[in-house]
């Protein structure tokens, strides 16, 4: 399997000193307030610029487009949840899946709730893409397939990553519902989500 690729590999220029950092940090922080508060059409740099209260020609250096600009939030939205992750499995017995799936089916619910800009750029930007390569889920599922693999008892390897990537498939699809359906996320299907994505999960892990 290929290794993770880092978060800001579509940056135009990747900050050197920890003063770009610091403003690269503003920016995509900007782009979440924003997409908040207007929503992706409404979206410009110059807003960004504005409400990061840096030059429009910072964000240029960084970014083509708002659309890569919001593809860097995304992928610094999955390098956070991977670390969340990381945290929560610190405190789980290896063998626990089950728990460790929780923990991945929360830490999204949670941020789905509070990080800002994530309601509309979780792990992808919304207009869609041409490059399946760069599709949110299969992002997802590769991150996930590493650090779940020790948890589940199976090697990182293309068996692994498929089954990972239909829960991620099918968990998105239900908790897209899920707040449609209640702005905090319905907890009856996100109830349902845990019981379909565990049972999948038993089958295919618990099958020997």
């Amino acid at each position: 399997m290929e290794p993770v690729p880092h978060a800001n590999a579509n940056l135009r220029r990747a900050p050197v000193q920890q003063r770009s950092a610091e403003r690269l940090s503003r920016i995509l922080d900007a782009c979440a307030e924003l997409l908040d508060e207007t929503g992706y059409e409404q979206l410009s740099t110059r807003a960004v610029a504005a409400r990061a209260e840096v030059p429009i020609g910072s964000v240029y250096r960084f970014f083509s487009n708002k659309r890569a600009l919001a593809d860097a939030l995304a992928r610094r939205n999955l390098d956070s949840y991977a670390e969340r992750i990381t945290g929560r499995l610190a405190a789980i017995p290896a063998a626990d899946w089950r728990s460790a799936i929780d923990a991945v089916l929360d830490e999204y619910l949670e941020m789905k709730r509070s990080v800002p800009g994530f309601a509309l750029v979780d792990f992808g930007a919304p207009a869609p893409v041409d490059d399946p390569a760069s599709d949110a889920n299969h992002r997802v599922a590769d991150r996930l397939t590493h650090l779940l693999s020790g948890h589940l008892g199976r090697t990182p390897d293309e068996d692994l990553l498929r089954t990972i990537l239909v829960c991620v498939e099918a968990a998105d699809a239900l908790l897209q519902l899920a707040f449609r359906t209640e702005p905090s996320g319905d907890q009856a299907i996100v109830a349902e989500t845990r019981v379909l994505i565990q049972a999948y999960l038993a089958r295919v892990l618990e099958s020997t």
